[in-house]
């Protein structure tokens, strides 16, 4: 398989399907590439790279920091996810829209999240890996959330009761946030 980045139902949001060698011993793929991202339309320098282990049904999300907006590339280096990307930017076309795609070991796909995107996953394996770059550092005092089961969302996780942390579980609908709270939506 070559090398190869896909849109999604909402276009800022990216699949990429890397290419892999395989033989005998294994296999070996790039996991980014500057130039052939940037050729592809994800330009977006990467600073910072997190590394989370999971258990099955446990949902993290939906994430977004506002005055330090994050890109992230994802991807699932062990287990399998379904990973989401909700479109929060007031005034989109597609505001409130969400985006999921099966992420495993067995595809290596990764989901580029751009920045205005809530994010979020629900482990489906036993466990999984789950590793991502962002555009921006981690900025804690900017961190806010989007509640996993906003029902004008809808997203349909694949359990109905997730293993939540304490701050993902008081996390507001998005329709009680505040307009200043939301990432604005910058036709391009």
């Amino acid at each position: 398989m070559s090398f190869k980045i896909s849109l999604t139902k909402i276009p800022e949001v990216l699949v990429v399907e890397p290419e892999i060698f395989g033989d005998s011993r294994g296999f070996f793929l790039e996991t980014y590439h500057y130039k052939k991202y940037a050729e592809k339309g994800i330009e977006k320098p990467f600073v910072q790279d997190n590394h989370s282990r999971s258990s099955r049904n446990t949902l993290r999300g939906l994430h977004y920091q506002l005055k330090t907006p994050q890109a992230k590339l994802v991807y699932a280096a062990t287990g399998e996810i379904l990973d989401v990307a909700v479109d929060i930017r007031k005034g989109s076309p597609t505001f409130g829209k969400w985006v999921g795609i099966i992420l495993s070991e067995k595809n290596r796909f990764q989901l580029y999240v751009p920045e205005g995107f809530a994010h979020g996953f629900c482990v489906l394996s036993e466990t999984a890996d789950v590793i991502y770059k962002c555009s921006e550092l981690y900025s804690p005092g900017d961190d806010r959330g989007v509640n996993w089961s906003d029902n004008s969302i809808n997203i349909n996780w694949p359990t109905k009761a997730p293993l939540l942390s304490d701050k993902d579980k008081k996390l507001p609908r998005l329709k009680e946030i505040p307009e200043k709270l939301l990432p604005d939506y910058i036709k391009v």
